[in-house]
């Protein structure tokens, strides 16, 4: 959710400002790599309605070639790798950057021996002229390196005691000295690839980009990263870094088991991880995109009104970053119900009986398209979700085959079921017009009119036809089920109860 979060604040905030949304698959540490994570990420921007104008073609596929409208292909960062080492060898030849020659297990024994001491080992002005690197060691020791090893890598060069100066478009102005900072590996010789500091500031700069919107745990990396493109010269782009989404209860960042704990998805859509372990999606469990997307929208933005309900469209019109939250938004899974039984209600009956259909076929149950857009008329504002139709009126389509038994033994009492029986002759000879107000009325005007109870004789009928003593108007249901399908089920229910 607070990817997709993210993605939709840089394309609302690009569509306003007649910018392109671009889409760039940062790939560059293999030990993180996901199988299926980009075609995942693809499907789910589609889904929800978010479409790249730049980084994807027509069929969802990472765009490898330049062409007129794709002109900074490729988009996956791995693709790329031949770019990279260039400019990593630029800012050790300015002086900005450094090799460091130092094994994974030298520096995992200066934690260790840090650690012991009860402190913590940080790489940067204090200790790099203590260890193996371009800076201590022999120039011609440093050349034979290079050519010789492949376990090295190029760290930029913290300034020491500086102060920082950047500007968040949410946060404001923001100072940091640079003695709280590390000396970030920028390459790496092992597998020639960047760290994502390099790469984005790279890319960012190459793609033109002018707007970075990500989220606040790069906020640490900010410092570093206006660092580097003074190193270069070049323009830097404009930053925001989003809140955090919050768990829906106590403190702390969303997570996904949360999700599990109480029950909603925390991912757009299905996802199975290389585990094999399977989580909850959005579009899975029923959400329209639409509603989802707003839901998203709402999370850390507001548009200074009443109004909550905003198609794609109207977001591009209203978003402002100067509306975006600094502090974190705390999800609210019964929110993302109402935003979902919103979209529901706006769509016209034809297109949710069209939703309908594959969920009575895996009932087994078919029926004609003209008496589902009646049952879908009648039930939609009882509903959340397209799959909640079945359970509010399964027995619009067949006839209940038990019967609740705490209401068989609450209503199906002799004086109550021998009156039942009444009204059913009653509907048999009824001759008035076929429509819910009038046989509405004509129910009531002859119960009433014998003075008999009117709640235990409808429950008593609702009973018979619904299986249970809850359900939709007893006129409606007959209406819709016909005089001989209520006969049936009267009968029936002599029998049974």
């Amino acid at each position: 959710m607070g990817g997709v979060r993210t993605a939709l604040y840089n394309y609302l905030y690009a569509k306003q400002n007649g910018g392109d949304f671009i889409l760039r698959i940062e790939d560059t540490d293999s030990h993180r790599f996901v199988p299926g994570a980009e075609e995942y990420i693809i499907e789910s921007l589609r889904w929800c309605g978010i479409v790249p104008d730049e980084g994807v073609d027509e069929n969802g596929k990472v765009v490898e070639t330049p062409s007129e409208r794709h002109p900074h292909a490729p988009y996956r960062q791995s693709q790329r790798r031949g770019i990279y080492r260039k400019y990593a060898e630029q800012l050790v030849e300015g002086g900005y950057a450094y090799y460091a020659f130092d094994s994974a297990e030298e520096l995992n024994a200066l934690r260790a021996e840090a650690e012991g001491a009860g402190q913590t080992f940080i790489y940067n002005h204090e200790t790099r002229g203590k260890l193996r690197n371009s800076l201590t060691l022999p120039a011609e020791e440093v050349r034979r390196l290079l050519a010789e090893t492949t376990d090295w890598t190029v760290r930029f060069k913290i300034p020491e005691n500086e102060t920082v100066e950047m500007d968040d478009m949410i946060r404001g102005h923001i100072e940091v000295n640079t003695s709280t900072l590390d000396d970030k590996v920028l390459w790496k010789r092992a597998d020639e690839l960047p760290t994502y500091h390099l790469a984005n500031i790279v890319d960012d700069h190459l793609m033109e980009i002018t707007e970075v919107i990500r989220g606040e745990e790069w906020l640490p990396s900010l410092p570093l990263h206006y660092l580097l493109y003074r190193a270069f010269g070049w323009e830097r782009p404009r930053f925001a870094h989003l809140s955090l989404l919050l768990k829906p209860v106590g403190n702390g960042k969303l997570s996904k088991r949360d999700g599990d704990k109480m029950g909603f998805p925390v991912f757009p859509l299905q996802w199975t991880n290389p585990e094999g372990e399977t989580s909850r999606g959005y579009r899975e469990d029923g959400y329209f995109p639409e509603a989802f997307v707003n839901m998203l929208a709402m999370l850390g933005w507001n548009p200074g009104t009443e109004q909550e309900i905003f198609s794609l469209p109207e977001l591009v019109k209203a978003f402002s970053m100067d509306k975006v939250q600094k502090a974190g938004a705390k999800f609210n899974p019964e929110k993302a119900k109402w935003y979902n039984k919103e979209y529901l209600r706006m769509k016209s009956d034809e297109e949710l009986a069209q939703l309908f259909v594959p969920v009575l076929a895996a009932h087994g149950v078919q029926a004609e398209f003209d008496y589902l857009l009646k049952v879908v008329h009648l039930i939609k504002e009882r509903a959340t979700f397209v799959a909640d139709f079945w359970d509010i009126a399964w027995y619009l389509f067949k006839a209940p085959d038990s019967y609740d038994e705490k209401d068989a033994a609450k209503f199906w009492k002799e004086e109550n079921y021998s009156l039942a029986f009444k009204v059913a002759d009653f509907v048999a000879a009824y001759g008035g017009a076929w429509e819910k107000p009038a046989l509405e009325t004509a129910l009531e005007e002859y119960i009433r009119g014998n003075e008999w109870p009117m709640g235990k004789v409808m429950n008593c009928i609702r009973l018979a036809l619904t299986g249970s003593g809850s359900g939709l108007g007893i006129a409606d249901i007959t209406i819709l089920i016909g005089k001989d399908e209520f006969a049936r089920r009267i009968e029936t229910a002599k029998i049974k109860i």
